[in-house]
């Protein structure tokens, strides 16, 4: 049987990455974001570029901060492929906002959001896996819940220090059920994101900043996804997995 795997912030960027390394290993992919337009449009890309594996592809719209929707785009799930295995945790909002210039009102909205979009997408999904007996879930953290961050907010590595909690927390939850929740926490990525947050000219000394002196790789992350989504990686489970060119070593 087909395995299904629901990313959430999946219509761009990393999200549209993981899902196509996904589908290139074989799972059906549901493709969720808040922009349905994007999200449709993210998934043909996928068809197009998968036909060869043969999976297949669903949009769904998804506000990642509303727990209705997460149950509407379950019950989508469930209506179209019949199961749904594998979710990956993807969304979040990044702010680069200098430390004392953070308001109240955007410190609650970033960590609001990145933090609420995982937890939902844990308690609302994994408790149909976990009803299931069976299920992988992926979260994203970042380095910079780590180390304090090196070019985002205080209120993003905040968030993302928290989601590595929140990891160990419902990995506990869902252990004896058959149900692994793992998180990957990336440094710098070759990615619109970090580019779009690191001008051009602060790039040489990023880069000069990291041990292996290079941008991560998007598709070795989405490949580590792969293998967290696979029945063998039942014994890995509330752990986290650093991708950081050295950054940071435990």
């Amino acid at each position: 049987m087909k395995h299904v795997a629901l990313v959430t912030g999946a219509g761009q960027g990393l999200g549209l990455r993981f899902c196509t390394r996904l589908m290139a290993a074989g799972f059906d992919v549901v493709v969720t974001d808040r922009d349905l337009d994007q999200a449709r449009a993210a998934a043909q890309q996928l068809q197009e570029q998968c036909v060869a594996q043969a999976g297949r592809a669903l949009a769904i719209k998804l506000d990642v901060a509303s727990k209705s929707d997460f149950h509407h785009a379950l019950a989508q799930t469930l209506e179209h492929f019949g199961a749904l295995q594998v979710v990956v945790n993807n969304a979040a909002v990044t702010r680069t906002t200098p430390l004392m210039q953070i308001s109240p009102e955007e410190f609650d909205a970033v960590v609001g959001l990145n933090l609420r979009s995982v937890f939902l997408g844990c308690q609302v999904l994994g408790a149909h896996m976990a009803a299931a007996g069976y299920g992988r879930i992926i979260n994203m953290a970042s380095l910079a819940g780590q180390n304090g961050g090196t070019a985002t907010g205080a209120h993003y590595a905040a968030s993302k220090g928290a989601i590595v909690t929140l990891t160990k927390v419902f990995a506990k939850e869902f252990a004896a059920s058959g149900v692994t929740v793992n998180a990957i926490a990336p440094g710098p990525i070759d990615s619109p994101a970090v580019h779009a947050a690191v001008p051009g000219e602060r790039l040489p000394g990023l880069l000069a900043n990291i041990p292996v002196q290079r941008l991560g790789d998007a598709d070795f992350i989405g490949d580590l996804i792969v293998q967290l989504a696979r029945p063998e990686a039942y014994f890995t489970t509330g752990a986290t997995l650093d991708v950081n060119g050295g950054l940071f070593m435990r």
